[in-house]
């Protein structure tokens, strides 16, 4: 028979057991390049089904109004991992302190180009010289544009790329008639072509094949400081990922009151993104490539850098 201490100390041993997952879970701050986009659902699916939490990770998550604004606050040590663009990559050439760690997203579906109800832009044959409103002039949603125009055989500035802000200015000037489409996220425009505001002409992930949308990035401290972090998260990402492929009601029930959007518009936009995640997260050295040549399309670098140096593989699962 074992003694009491014997027993007391089995209790104890096994208590001890019970609370280390608990215990020892690393909280990461998380932050998404903006609020609404369905890119960024997985990150909410994680949390509310468990993911993140049985690879002993606890996400404190946060949004921003933009990539910009994402660089920044990871620069300023006040998130761990960004959930952002492609693109952004282009700061980590200017000193921002910072390397991607998986590719979430490929060819960019989540965009599309939607112009008036009344007809008078029927074809891409139409866009020559047209008014089409954007973020800013140096966005992804304006290279695509540029790239679309040059692709139609307009040169790259045939159509007419107008930088009006946030999609509400650009809905407003389309109303107004000051412009003859706008680029926004599929939600929104399957959205306004629910409402009779316009038809969607365009789906972007049909002009560039080879892409990174949406990276995953983590600041030079926590690469440093906590790898094993990392690995722990990016296991919850994509089993997240795997989880929303095999379980449409659950992410829809989920994803809908994040995108803004009604439950239909939401499982429409479902099926039309689910396509873009990638289930393991390595970077396709052609979409680097277009990444790269991008940059110096938008002027925000002279010339087109070494790719290998903005990302790493080595906390993939």
């Amino acid at each position: 028979m074992p003694t009491t201490h014997a027993c007391i100390r089995a209790l104890v041993a096994a208590l001890i057991l019970s609370v280390t997952p608990a215990t020892a879970a690393e909280l990461l701050r998380v932050g998404k390049s903006v609020p609404e986009a369905f890119s960024f659902v997985p990150l909410d699916v994680g949390i509310r089904v468990g993911l993140f939490r049985k690879y002993g990770v606890t996400i404190e998550a946060s949004s921003l109004a933009g990539g910009a604004r994402l660089q920044q606050a990871l620069a300023a040590d006040s998130l761990d991992l960004g959930l952002g663009s492609g693109p952004e990559m282009s700061a980590i050439q200017k000193g921002s302190p910072v390397k991607a760690v998986a590719a979430m997203a490929g060819a960019p579906r989540l965009l599309g180009l939607l112009v008036r109800p009344d007809g008078s832009v029927k074809s891409l044959a139409d866009l020559k010289a047209k008014k089409i409103g954007v973020t800013t002039v140096n966005s992804l949603t304006a290279w695509l544009v540029h790239e679309l125009s040059r692709q139609q055989g307009f040169g790259p500035d045939g159509i007419d790329v107008t930088p009006l802000g946030a999609t509400s200015a650009q809905f407003a000037a389309l109303k107004t008639r000051q412009i003859d489409g706008l680029v926004a996220d599929i939600a929104t425009l399957l959205q306004a072509e629910a409402n009779g505001d316009g038809k969607i002409l365009f789906r972007f992930g049909d002009l560039v094949k080879d892409f990174h949308i949406h990276v995953i990035f983590a600041t030079d401290k926590l690469i440093a400081t906590r790898p094993d972090a990392i690995r722990s998260f990016l296991e919850a990402w994509f089993e997240t990922i795997a989880f929303m492929r095999a379980d449409k009601a659950t992410t829809v029930t989920i994803a809908k009151d994040v995108i803004g959007v009604d439950a239909a518009i939401t499982a429409r936009t479902y099926d039309e993104l689910m396509p873009m995640f990638s289930a393991d997260g390595k970077f396709n050295p052609k979409a680097m490539a277009v990444l790269s040549r991008s940059y110096v399309d938008l002027k925000i670098l002279p010339t087109e850098p070494d790719m290998r140096k903005f990302y790493t593989e080595e906390f993939l699962p």
